[in-house]
């Protein structure tokens, strides 16, 4: 039987290695090919690249002919059953989607399988009671102070473990407060350089800004919370639940108070080292009469108060003897104040009603529901952008939300609100309002506590909003370096012309002249800006230009500045600094800056002490003065968000800014704990929809 040539081609490479022949291939075929292979043909294969001359061989075979090939035993061969045939793309995409399928059932059964023994690793059955040591001064410690009263000088789990042993001789570092500043010094502290205890009324970590949407069930309450204790720990600290009422500052010595469990209060006082103050503020009332008929939003029980608000007057509005104006004064819901606060309750508290209850309730409640939002300046979130808020206004009305600006609330009473708004003309015309809810969002003021301090250290604290601060955030009036302020009780002060004097001496010391009658040439003069711009670093925007300020203030152009006229140009350039924003952002880096500066004091404390350097501006001398970045402000405006980046540039958007919002926020959550709460949160509100149960 003689073979194609194209079917000897195909054994070809094989011949030529002597694979498929040796001396025992004796049947009548194999003789032929070997015949074959020596051919010149058949030869010219060998010098193509192997894989060109594999191509080749395959596409030109005929099945039926490798099925002859069966007599070459003891050899390499083809084998006698025809090649087997492409399969079609149906059959390969099922066989692939049946393996991954398979594949994935696998890794989910693993994961679960894992999950439960885990679980199961996470319980104890034998008791873990061992012999703890705790000083007698921790159990009965000793007073004195000016008001005799307890003393706690060391701490119940002082001597827990070695960790916390080792502690016990620290400097001590006392946190009043347990807001965002507080958190971000303890997570940024070294945590073997001191001996810290947290003091709060609460017991766990608020995430403030997603507390709107916890009112209306769009996220549960504890996916905004998180134990205080947890972060102490972190830093071998320890905490304690009572309030701060006084402060000794001679003798180094905070005064608590908490209630017991008979309803006493107890007093005892806390030594420090160092004192941090970060106790919040508390809502203003600017005077108005009658907001003990309003909600307000600062705790999560205020938000537990309000759904529970929400939802009873929804549920009396239901009720078939509640007449037509009662139910229409149910359903008016208004917030008064601008601010990100009271936009964002008004957007979630729309998104509700337009979302949930028209398929719960009965429709004639979403059509008689009215949300009203009071302004007292001419646009909402006025701190912002205009671009933005003129698209958070248009968005409102587009919602039918009542945005009334130019107004001011004069009394809440208990199911109206009267205020005043400013007519096309000027003049203000009083109006009355029906509400069945009223959410009373603000501005900021001075806690009790606060307001006691201030008025403790007197002349050092000129403001009546905010404990007052240097560029250091050290509380003026206090030792310096002893006690600090950050967060909404604070504002860093920022008179540059208020300390002219001062640079001025310094520098006439230098020159050995008098500060009075001394002329500043504009080389000193940029010695001057440098020492503001190091000792106020929010002036340096200001700043930038020091050969046009020189020239604009040198009024007699004489290429000198007199005092008056250097005094002059810094009392121009305080004019323009603002007070820094009360906002979570601002609270957060203060916190971080205090904590990476008492790590850097830690450090250089050994050799301060060696060269008996103790005493003096030490902040000054470790570490550089506060600088506040702004890092952008955003809002949620119902299915819609704004953000306003500064220098002019924001973004307005529909539902990708709302994830960029979420995402924002969900990168900014305090611990794993919390971020996994809330993406189980949104996922549960688009599965089975807002919570409305009042509880």
């Amino acid at each position: 039987m003689m073979l194609s040539r194209r079917s000897a081609a195909y054994l070809a490479p094989s011949c030529a290695n002597g694979k498929l022949f040796t001396h025992r291939a004796s049947s009548p075929l194999c003789r032929q090919l070997k015949l074959q292979c020596s051919s010149p043909a058949i030869r010219s294969y060998h010098s193509r690249p192997a894989k060109l001359i594999s191509a080749q061989l395959l596409a030109s075979t005929r099945p039926t002919l490798a099925g002859q090939l069966v007599s070459c035993h003891g050899v390499r061969y083809l084998s006698g059953k025809p090649l087997p045939q492409r399969r079609s793309r149906v059959l390969n995409f099922l066989y692939r989607s049946a393996a991954l399928f398979g594949g994935s059932l696998l890794v989910f059964g693993a994961g679960v399988v894992a999950f439960f023994l885990y679980d199961a690793s996470t319980y104890s059955e034998t008791p873990t009671f061992t012999d703890i040591q705790v000083s007698k001064l921790a159990l009965s410690p000793r007073k004195g102070g000016p008001k005799n009263l307890p003393i706690a000088e060391v701490q119940l789990d002082d001597d827990d473990s070695e960790d916390m042993q080792r502690q016990k001789e620290k400097p001590k570092l006392v946190v009043l407060g347990g807001g965002w500043g507080s958190v971000a010094l303890l997570k940024t502290l070294n945590p073997e350089d001191y001996h810290i205890t947290l003091v709060s009324p609460t017991n766990y970590f608020l995430f403030t800004p997603m507390l709107p949407s916890a009112t209306v069930g769009t996220l549960e309450f504890r996916s905004l919370v998180e134990p205080i204790r947890r972060i102490v720990a972190n830093v071998k600290g320890h905490f304690i639940r009572a309030a701060a009422k006084h402060v000794e500052f001679s003798e180094k010595l905070v005064e608590v108070a908490q209630t017991d469990e008979d309803g006493n209060e107890v007093r005892f006082y806390l030594p420090y080292d160092k004192l941090v103050i970060g106790v919040g503020s508390t809502t203003n009332p600017h005077g108005v009469k009658g907001l003990e008929n309003c909600h307000f939003l600062k705790d999560i029980d205020d938000a537990q108060n309000i759904r529970n608000s929400i939802l009873t007057n929804l549920e009396y509005a239901c009720l078939p003897t509640t007449s037509d104006d009662e139910r229409k004064r149910l359903l008016s819901f208004v917030v008064s104040g601008g601010g990100p606060t009271g936009v964002e309750f008004a957007a979630e508290l729309f998104d509700l009603l337009n979302e949930d209850l028209t398929h719960l309730f009965p429709k004639i409640i979403r059509n008689e529901i009215s949300v009203h939002l009071i302004q007292s300046r001419g646009h909402i979130l006025n701190t912002y952008d205009e671009a933005v808020s003129k698209y958070a206004e248009d968005r409102f009305n587009r919602d039918q939300v009542e945005v009334l600006t130019n107004s001011r609330v004069k009394e809440v009473q208990k199911d109206k609100i009267i205020f005043t708004q400013k007519g096309p003309d000027g003049e203000a015309i009083t109006k009355e309002l029906p509400m069945g809810f009223c959410l009373w969002s603000t501005g900021v003021s001075q806690t009790k506590f606060c307001q006691d301090l201030a008025q403790q250290l007197g002349d050092a604290q000129t403001n009546r909003h905010a404990l007052e601060t240097d560029t250091h955030l050290r509380l003026n009036g206090t030792p310096l370096g002893d006690v600090y302020a950050i967060g909404d009780c604070s504002t860093v002060q920022n008179n540059v012309a208020d300390h002219l004097v001062t640079f001025l001496r310094t520098m006439a010391w230098k020159k050995g002249k008098d500060p009075e009658t001394m002329h500043i040439t504009f080389g000193e003069w940029r010695e001057v800006a440098q020492q503001v711009k190091k000792r106020f670093p929010q002036a340096a925007d200001h700043l930038k230009r020091l050969d046009k300020l020189f020239e604009a203030y040198d009024k007699d152009q004489s290429g000198t500045l007199d005092f008056g006229e250097l005094r002059t140009l810094l009392m121009e350039i305080d004019s323009k600094l603002t007070s820094l924003p009360a906002t979570a952002q601002r609270a957060h880096q203060q916190g971080q800056y205090l904590g990476h500066k008492f790590n850097k004091m830690a450090r250089a404390a050994p050799g301060l002490r060696a060269n008996d350097v103790l005493d003096g501006d030490l902040d000054e001398t470790v570490y550089k003065a506060f600088e506040y970045h702004h890092l952008g402000s955003l809002a949620y405006i119902g299915n819609s968000a704004v953000f306003d980046l500064g220098g002019g540039w924001s973004l307005t958007g529909g539902l990708w800014a709302v994830y960029a919002w979420r995402s924002v926020y969900f990168a900014q959550s305090v611990s794993l704990r919390t971020r996994a709460l809330l993406a189980m949160d949104w996922a549960k509100r688009t599965l089975f929809g807002r919570d409305l149960m009042s509880w």
